[in-house]
C-alpha cells in the first residue's frame, strides 16, 4: 500500500475530514484530535497494512504508523488541512479530565510508594518471624523510610497536582505540608472548641489522605489564575502566593478537608458494604474487570480510594484486582511456552518478568493480549475466580504495593492470597494453553512488523554492527518504557535510557534520515544500514521544542560521538514530562536478532547495542 492509500485510508476511518479538529505526528504516530471519538473505527484502522496500532491517550487519538509517519502524515497534509495548534477537537469529558490529572499526579509518585510499601511489607515479615524487634531502633529507622511517603503524601501530591495543572508546585506543597504543621495538627488536640475567623473548625488527621489535597489544589490553580490576571506583574512573585496559602489553607481546614475525608470514608465503607452483602460477586466483577480498567486507563481513579482505605486499617479492593494482573501473567506465560514463533516467544518472555516481579501489565497488554483477542476472555475469567475467592476470605492489602509475586507479602492473610493468585494463575495459563489464542494476520497488532517486510527475507550479507550509547545515564529494559508503542517492541527491539546529562551524541557512524523540529526525536540510518531512533522522553512533542536545541540538520553525515541534541532535564521534568530515552533498531526484522548491554549505567560511546546480521 502507498502512503498516499494509507493516509486517504486513516482519514477515512478515523471519521473524514469534517471530524478531525487536528493532527500532528511525532516520531511513531499520527495524533488527531477528534471532535467525536467514536465515529473512529479503531478495528478497521488495526487491519490497514502500515499501521502497527492504534490507542485513545491522552485525549488524543494516536495511530502508530512507525518510522514512515512523516511520509503519511504529508499525504494526509494534502488530503486535508492540518493544523497542529488548532484547537478544533471537541474538549475532553469532565471524567476524561479528572483521570487525566489523576494519573499525572500519581504516576511521579508510584515509584516511592511502591518501594516503601515494599519496605513496609518487608518489616511486618521480619517481625512476625521474630527476626527484629518493633521496639529496636533498627527498626524504626527503617520503619521511617518505608512510613515517610505515605504520612507526608498531602505535600508530595501537593507538589505532582500542581505540576499537572501548571501552577506553582512549592506552593502546592506548601497547602500540603500546612495540614501537617504542629500548630494546625496541635487543635485538634484543645480542649475547647476552635475556630477561624468564628468559624467552627472541624479537624481531621490528613496525613496519608488524598481526596482533600486534590480539592484544595484544585480550587488553588484556579485561584492563582484568577490572581495572575488582576495582579500586577511585579507584584505576582510574594502575593499570589501570599493570597493563594491565607485562602486554600483555612478553606481546605473548614470545607474542603472535611468533605475530602467523608468522600474517601463513603467510598471506602460502600466497598465493605457491597462486600458484606455478595463479597463473591464484587471481587468476581474488580477482579475481572481490572484489565480493562487498566486498558482504558481509568485503573488510575481507583488508586486514591486504595491509598484512603489503607489509611483506615486495610484495603480489600487491592486483593480483589491483584487477580486480574495474576491472570495477565498466566497468558502470557502459556502464549511463550506454547508458541514456536520466535518474535512472539520473546516478546511473551519480556512482557512475563516485569509483570510477574513489578505488577506492571501494559506490555502484556498491548503486547500481547490486544494481539489475540481470545486471551481477554481468559483473563476475565481467572480474574473473576481468583477475586471472588480474595474477598470472599477477607484478603486485604496492608501496604500498598503494585500486585506480583514480589508483594504477596504485603497483604493477609498472606497464604491465601498466595493461594489465589496460584490458581488464577493456574486458570488462565491453562485455558490459554489448551483453548489456544486467535492468531491475527496482518499489521495490525502493537507488535507488527516493524520494518514493513516479510519476517522470512532477512536481507543476506547485513554485516554485524555495535552501536554505542547516545547518552550518559541508567540503562532501562524497553519493555518498561511507559509507552505502549515502546515497551511492546512495536517499533523494533531495543533498550531505555534514564538520561543524567542532558545531551544526545551519535551512535553510529551515518547520516541523520529525520529529526524533528521539535528536537525531542532524531533518527539516523548507519553506514551499514542500520536505522536507529532515539525517542528522547515520553510523550515529549507536547513540548514543542522548549528545553531542546538542536545541533545538525537532516541529512548531515555524522561519526560516533557528534553531538546532535542537547536538552535541559530538570525543565523537561519540571513540565512533567518523563526524561526516559528509548533507543531503537527500527529494522529489527533486517536481522537476527538486537540485543541490549546488561550494564546499569553508561557513558556515552559504550557499547550498548549489539545489531547480529
Amino acid at each position: 500500500m502507498s502512503y498516499r492509500e494509507l493516509g486517504n485510508d486513516v482519514v477515512k476511518l478515523v471519521g473524514g475530514e469534517r471530524n478531525i479538529g487536528s493532527v500532528i505526528h511525532c516520531a511513531t504516530r499520527l495524533r488527531f484530535n477528534l471532535k467525536d471519538d467514536s465515529k473512529a473505527q479503531q478495528e478497521e484502522l488495526k487491519k490497514l497494512s502500515g499501521v502497527m496500532g492504534v490507542m485513545n491517550k491522552g485525549g488524543q487519538f494516536q495511530v502508530v504508523i512507525g518510522t514512515h509517519v512523516a511520509e503519511v502524515y504529508k499525504e494526509i497534509s494534502k488530503i486535508i488541512s492540518v493544523d497542529g495548534n488548532a484547537g478544533g477537537g471537541a474538549k475532553k469529558s469532565i471524567t476524561n479530565q479528572i483521570f487525566e490529572i489523576i494519573s499525572g499526579s500519581f504516576a511521579p509518585l508510584l515509584g516511592a510508594l511502591a518501594g516503601a510499601g515494599m519496605l513496609r511489607a518487608l518489616l511486618a515479615v521480619l517481625t512476625a518471624l521474630d527476626w527484629m524487634s518493633a521496639e529496636s531502633s533498627t527498626y524504626r529507622v527503617l520503619a521511617g523510610a518505608g512510613n515517610a511517603v505515605f504520612y507526608f503524601l498531602p505535600i508530595f501530591l501537593g507538589i505532582t497536582i500542581s505540576l499537572k495543572l501548571g501552577v506553582n508546585a512549592y506552593v502546592g506543597g506548601a497547602i500540603g505540608a500546612a495540614l501537617l504543621e504542629p500548630n494546625i495538627t496541635g487543635l485538634a488536640a484543645a480542649e475547647q472548641g476552635t475556630t477561624f475567623l468564628g468559624i467552627p473548625l472541624i479537624l481531621s488527621d490528613y496525613s496519608s489522605t488524598v481526596f482533600p489535597i486534590f480539592i484544595a489544589i484544585l480550587i488553588y490553580a484556579m485561584l492563582d489564575k484568577l490572581l495572575r490576571k488582576v495582579i500586577h506583574k511585579d507584584l505576582q512573585m510574594f502575593l499570589v502566593p501570599m493570597i493563594c496559602l491565607m485562602v486554600i489553607v483555612p478553606l481546605t481546614l473548614l470545607v474542603f478537608g472535611p468533605f475530602g475525608v467523608n468522600v474517601g470514608n463513603a467510598i471506602g465503607s460502600g466497598i465493605t458494604f457491597l462486600s458484606t452483602k455478595s463479597g463473591i460477586i464484587t471481587g468476581a466483577v474488580l477482579g475481572a474487570g481490572w484489565t480493562f480498567l487498566t486498558v482504558f486507563g481509568l485503573h488510575w481513579g481507583i488508586v486514591p480510594i486504595i491509598l484512603a482505605n489503607l489509611g483506615q486499617g486495610g484495603d480489600p479492593i487491592s486483593a480483589m484486582v491483584a487477580m486480574g494482573v495474576f491472570a495477565q501473567i498466566g497468558v502470557v506465560g502459556a502464549v511463550f511456552l506454547k508458541t514456536k514463533d520466535k518474535q512472539l516467544k520473546t516478546l511473551a518472555a519480556s512482557t512475563f518478568l516485569p509483570g510477574a516481579l513489578s505488577g506492571v501489565t501494559e506490555p502484556i497488554i498491548y503486547g500481547v493480549l490486544t494481539r489475540f483477542k481470545k486471551t481477554f476472555i481468559y483473563v476475565a475469567i481467572a480474574g473473576a475466580i481468583g477475586g471472588a475467592i480474595n474477598n470472599l476470605f477477607g484478603v486485604h492489602a496492608t501496604v500498598f504495593a503494585f500486585p506480583s509475586v514480589l508483594s504477596i507479602v504485603a497483604f493477609s492473610p498472606m497464604a491465601m492470597h498466595a493461594t489465589s493468585a496460584l490458581i488464577t494463575f493456574g486458570i488462565a495459563f491453562a485455558l490459554t494453553f489448551i483453548l489456544g489464542y486467535e492468531e491475527k494476520t496482518g499489521t495490525a497488532s502493537v507488535q507488527g512488523n516493524t520494518s514493513g517486510k516479510d519476517q522470512s527475507s532477512i536481507t543476506p550479507g547485513i554485516k554485524n554492527l555495535t552501536v554505542v550509547s547516545p547518552l550518559k545515564g541508567q540503562i532501562i529494559p524497553l519493555s518498561s518504557v511507559d509507552d505502549a508503542a515502546f515497551s511492546s517492541g512495536a517499533m523494533g527491539k531495543g533498550i531505555a535510557i534514564e538520561p543524567t546529562e542532558g545531551r544526545v551524541y551519535s551512535p553510529v557512524n551515518g547520516v541523520v534520515s529525520t529529526i524533528f523540529r521539535t528536537g525531542h526525536c532524531i533518527a539516523l540510518v548507519s553506514e551499514e544500514g542500520t536505522e536507529v531512533l532515539i525517542h528522547v522522553g515520553i510523550e515529549t512533542v507536547k513540548l514543542k521544542g522548549q528545553f531542546f536545541t538542536i545541533k545538525v540538520q537532516e541529512g548531515t553525515d555524522v561519526k560516533q560521538g557528534d553531538l546532535l541534541i542537547e536538552f535541559d532535564i530538570e525543565q523537561i521534568k519540571k513540565a512533567g514530562f518523563q526524561t526516559t530515552t528509548p533507543i531503537i533498531i527500527t529494522n529489527t526484522n533486517d536481522y537476527r536478532d538486537v540485543i541490549g548491554s546488561d550494564k546499569a549505567t553508561i557513558e556515552p560511546g559504550q557499547h550498548l547495542i549489539s545489531v547480529i546480521g
